[in-house]
């Protein structure tokens, strides 16, 4: 079994408050908040083309252009693909020592609608593929460039992207002093219901930007296994079959000859079964009511594109009973060689793990198995809903008061993840009440999204030479 999460988190759990904001204090000495202002490639700075490459190595062969095409769109869709790049370049910086449990790929459009098992409509992180623990300024970092990659975006000013990234960061220390002082249960219980959503974006919305929102909830709830089901399926001989639409979903009778579909259908069907039995003992009887009917493989995101990614029909009581589960392929946290390896051996566990410790609440089928492939590999997948209430927002649609909004929130948001499992009291001890650390970032955020535009003038200078392939807009 693998240790207690605590104990690589916190170093004395136990200690009194004013013992866990002294550590947060003395830690400034060796680590003053200005100096997260700095980045500058070190002269030895790994080729992120070769990080690339590195990863498109243990993907499927034919998505890869895909990935490629999809990251040369935008300096911002290469952002979103390049986290392997940015972990590689946020272990060159300064930290305080301090860890917590990181989302790893902390960007904005990370953030999102989701439902609760109440069926309640609440705002949190929705990616969880590189999580690990480690220092807690990295997902800050990725989650303040990310804004300035997006307002640049948007041809926003400099002024204006200061504006929202020194928002952003301020909501996430305020929010770390605030959950400071609240006792453990009542930071386990914070959530951001779309209540809370309206109340916290109110005073920076405009009449516009209220109904986008209210739009962008009433299209989340809509987003269902039902809603699935109807746009992903087909009937076949009187039997629901999910259509093909390749090659970004290619349905198993169109990818393999019949023996092979057999086997590999067979090896899903185990794979269901052992991923049962990672969920709780309720969840695991609901899922007994479905029986397995069909599968695809799906090309998913842009990080993501070459990953083996499936998605499987189960029916329940009868054909009006559809429940579509994704099965994604799980691999080593782009963290791992910088912050150290997973407690789990299991990736799909340490996705899992990550997950359920840093949402307020979590999908009730997130699960993980692993599974023996045709090619005699061993790989881990985790498991959820295909869709279940899922909505985000579209920043090239906002204008810098909507985007600083919705920084705002993602920066509370992160900070209640982080204080679900740092020590949260000597983050905020860290952070203080100035605002040191706020501009530090904002200079940090900018000199990034420029190292993120050399990055991605690389790629797109090495598909035209041919080094790279590219599927285009795939």
């Amino acid at each position: 079994m693998p240790q207690d999460t605590t104990s690589i988190l916190r170093t004395a759990p136990h200690a009194t408050p004013e013992q866990r904001a002294a550590r947060g204090k003395a830690a400034r000495r060796g680590t003053p908040r200005s100096s997260h202002a700095e980045f500058e490639p070190p002269a030895d700075r790994p080729d992120p083309l070769g990080i690339l490459e590195a990863q498109s190595a243990t993907r499927v062969p034919e998505f890869v252009p895909i990935r490629y095409g999809r990251m040369t769109e935008s300096p911002f869709r290469f952002y979103r693909g390049a986290a392997a790049i940015m972990a590689s370049d946020l272990a060159t910086t300064r930290d305080s020592g301090i860890r917590a449990q990181l989302c790893g790929d902390a960007h904005l459009l990370n953030f999102g609608l989701l439902a609760s098992p109440e069926r309640n409509l609440l705002f949190d992180i929705n990616d969880f593929d590189e999580t690990l623990p480690g220092p807690w300024e990295w997902d800050v970092k990725r989650l303040a460039t990310s804004f300035v990659v997006a307002g640049r975006a948007n041809g926003f000013t400099d002024r204006e992207r200061a504006d929202i990234v020194l928002a952003t960061v301020r909501s996430y220390r305020e929010s770390m002093v605030r959950f400071a002082g609240m006792r453990n249960l009542d930071v386990w219980y914070a959530r951001i219901d779309i209540d809370g959503l309206r109340t916290l974006t109110s005073g920076q919305l405009a009449k516009r930007g209220r109904r986008n929102l209210a739009r962008t909830a009433s299209k989340a709830r809509r987003r269902d296994s039902l809603q699935a089901f109807d746009r992903l399926t087909e009937t076949v001989d009187g039997r629901p079959r999910i259509a093909a639409d390749p090659p970004l979903l290619v349905p198993v009778a169109d990818l393999l000859p019949d023996v092979e579909r057999e086997v590999l259908q067979e090896l899903f069907r185990g794979l269901i079964g052992r991923y049962g039995r990672s969920l709780p003992s309720d969840r695991r009887t609901l899922l007994a009511d479905f029986r397995f009917v069909d599968m695809a493989r799906k090309v998913v995101g842009v990080g993501s594109v070459g990953t083996r990614c499936w998605i499987l029909l189960l029916l329940g009581r009868d054909g009006d009973d559809p429940l579509l589960l994704q099965a994604k392929e799980a691999g080593t946290s782009v963290l791992a060689p910088h912050a150290g390896a997973s407690i789990y051996r299991h990736q799909g566990e340490r996705v899992v793990a990550g997950q359920r410790l840093m949402q307020a609440a979590s999908d009730i089928f997130l699960g993980h198995a692993r599974v023996d492939g045709m090619d005699g590999r061993r790989r881990d997948f985790y498991v959820r809903q295909l869709r279940d209430w899922k909505g985000r927002a579209e920043p090239e649609d906002m204008v810098p008061a909507g985007m600083r909004a919705l920084g705002e929130v993602c920066g509370t948001t992160l900070a209640r993840a982080h204080a679900r499992s740092g020590d949260r009291i000597a983050i905020a001890a860290y952070l203080g009440r100035g605002h040191a650390f706020d501009r530090a970032l904002t200079y940090f955020a900018e000199k990034y999204a420029d190292q993120n535009e050399r990055d991605h003038r690389a790629l797109v200078d090495a598909i035209r030479a041919g080094r790279f392939p590219s599927a285009g807009n795939a």
